[in-house]
């Protein structure tokens, strides 16, 4: 990629598929950033650009990406493919490009525990990285596992297509809420729902609610 390209991409702004970064940032905020990229569908992080799109450009790129590599390395599960590219911006600096795609080992979690390798994992709302729901992750963990979802339409079911027919929206404590469920069974609902493709599942910084599904 030349500069002239990565000031089109800038000019665009910080949004769901791309983030800007002065430079290489703690390991485990990097590692959250790339994590949210490849739960929702891949990204790239600019590293040398500010957060008002000043392209900079990092000085030492050899350093930088070598903190780079050990930040993903370690702190990353499962790991992520990712790949960088140098740009340069000037005799003495470069952009580096982080690319991730999106992808197929979902969800991906950042270790913030390194005893046992646990941590949360994050997902991608917008122009940033919010820690990923019980349901996304649920639903993550599924993907793969494709059609074939079976579930009985009873009372509770009814009861919360009437109340999305009516308000339109629902999250899981509020649907816990009207039909009288612990929260757990609740969740499990609604992830059984969307996976059947009843349900449409969005994301909002301040957290999850779920729609009837329609077809276009």
């Amino acid at each position: 990629m030349t500069l002239e390209e990565i000031k089109r991409l800038v000019a665009r702004g910080e949004g769901r598929h791309l983030e800007f970064k002065r430079r290489v940032p703690e390991p485990e905020r990097l590692a959250k950033e790339v994590v949210a990229f490849a739960n929702s569908g891949g990204g790239r992080v600019l590293i040398g650009v500010g957060d008002d799109g000043s392209i900079l450009g990092v000085r030492d790129s050899l350093e930088e990406e070598f903190a780079l590599k050990q930040a993903l390395g370690m702190n990353c599960r499962p790991a992520v493919r990712w790949v960088s590219e140098r740009i340069p911006v000037t005799s003495k600096r470069d952009v580096i490009m982080v690319t991730v795609p999106n992808s197929t080992r979902k969800p991906h979690f950042i270790v913030t525990n390194v005893e046992d390798g646990s941590g949360p994992s994050y997902v991608r709302v917008d122009d940033m990285s919010v820690e990923a729901s019980p349901e996304s992750v649920a639903l993550m963990q599924t993907e793969h596992l494709g059609d074939g979802v079976h579930f009985e339409f009873g009372e509770k079911e009814l009861l919360l297509m009437r109340y999305l027919e009516q308000y339109g929206r629902v999250t899981v404590d509020g649907f816990a809420q009207i039909a009288d469920l612990e929260r757990e069974d609740a969740s499990k609902l609604l992830v059984t729902l969307t996976r059947a493709g009843v349900l449409d599942q969005h994301r909002e910084a301040r957290g999850d609610f779920y729609m009837i599904h329609y077809d276009e």
